[in-house]
C-alpha cells in the first residue's frame, strides 16, 4: 500500500465531516423550498435589510478568519506535545474549519426565515460552500503533522 493510499484512508472521517455538512446545507434549501410559507414570519424591509448587511459582513469576515484559525491550528497540531495521534489532532482542525465555514448558510436560513426571498438563501450558501471547499481535508496538511511528529520523536 502506498503512502497516499494510506494518507486517504486516514482522512475517511475527515470527508465524511464534510459530506455530512454539505447535506445540512442541501436540506437547508430542500426545507425552504417544502415549506416556504408556513417557515417564513414578516419583518420589515429596512429590518431585514439591516439584519442581511450584518450578516453579509460577518460571512465576508468569517471565511479569512476561518483561514487563519485553520493555519493556527496546523502549526499547534505538528508542535504540541501530546499523545493524540495525528489524524485526531487534524480531524478537530476540519471540524473547527467546516464548523466556521457552516455560519453563513445558517445566516441564509434565518434571513429566509425572516421573510427574505430565496436570492439571499442561495447567496449565503453558496458563500458556506465555497468555504467548505477552501477548508477540505488535504492530505498533504496531514502528511506534514505526521512527519513533524515523527521527526519530533
Amino acid at each position: 500500500m502506498s503512502l497516499a493510499n494510506l494518507h486517504r484512508n486516514k482522512l475517511f472521517l475527515h470527508w465524511t465531516i464534510v459530506i455530512a455538512f454539505l447535506i445540512t446545507i442541501a436540506t437547508y434549501i430542500a426545507a425552504c423550498h417544502l415549506f416556504q410559507h408556513q417557515f417564513q414570519t414578516t419583518l420589515s424591509i429596512s429590518e431585514r435589510e439591516f439584519i442581511r448587511t450584518l450578516f453579509y459582513v460577518v460571512a465576508i469576515i468569517l471565511l479569512p478568519l476561518t483561514n487563519l484559525l485553520r493555519f493556527i491550528l496546523l502549526r499547534l497540531n505538528q508542535t504540541m506535545f501530546n499523545n493524540t495521534p495525528a489524524t485526531q489532532r487534524y480531524l478537530l482542525t476540519v471540524t473547527v474549519s467546516q464548523i466556521l465555514v457552516h455560519i453563513p448558510a445558517l445566516f441564509g436560513l434565518i434571513i429566509f426565515s425572516l421573510g427574505d426571498d430565496f436570492n439571499s438563501l442561495y447567496i449565503f450558501s453558496l458563500i458556506s460552500l465555497l468555504g467548505v471547499y477552501i477548508q477540505r481535508p488535504r492530505q498533504n496538511e496531514l502528511a506534514k503533522i505526521i512527519e513533524a511528529i515523527d521527526n519530533r520523536a
